[in-house]
């Protein structure tokens, strides 16, 4: 039977394990958003490079468009960065907290098996008696 501690313990082992899933699920959503922006980046600076008309009656609007998303994609990839940190923290508490549980667990099972020792011990004891 688990412990009120066990239970606890196994728990927060399942909500650590959710919020690494929601980080890693972060990380890809902006990793995604920084290949995106560096995409609409690359294909505004194709169309400036052909040289169209639109291109050439209003070039500042299209350089205000690739520093834009330029700018979406750096920002986006510091956040990936930071996602990356906050999945070795719950990483690294998810296994601490796995950790005490296993402990728990052990200590429990150690517990069950001496006291089942010890009730063999006495009733030994009384049927010599």
């Amino acid at each position: 039977m688990a412990t009120p501690r066990q239970k606890r313990l196994q728990k927060l082992v399942l909500v650590m394990q959710r919020l690494k899933d929601y980080h890693q699920a972060q990380h890809a959503n902006h990793l995604a958003q920084a290949i995106a922006a560096e995409e609409e980046a690359k294909a505004i600076t194709d169309t400036l490079d052909t040289g169209t008309d639109m291109t050439n009656l209003f070039p500042e609007l299209y350089h205000r468009r690739v520093a834009s998303a330029m700018e979406r994609r750096q920002a986006s990839a510091a956040r990936a960065r930071q996602e990356v940190g906050n999945i070795m923290q719950a990483d690294a508490r998810g296994n601490a907290l796995a950790r005490a549980y296993r402990e728990a667990t052990d200590l429990e099972e150690r517990s069950a098996a001496d006291k089942e020792r010890l009730e063999f011990i006495e009733r030994r004891r009384s049927n010599e008696a």
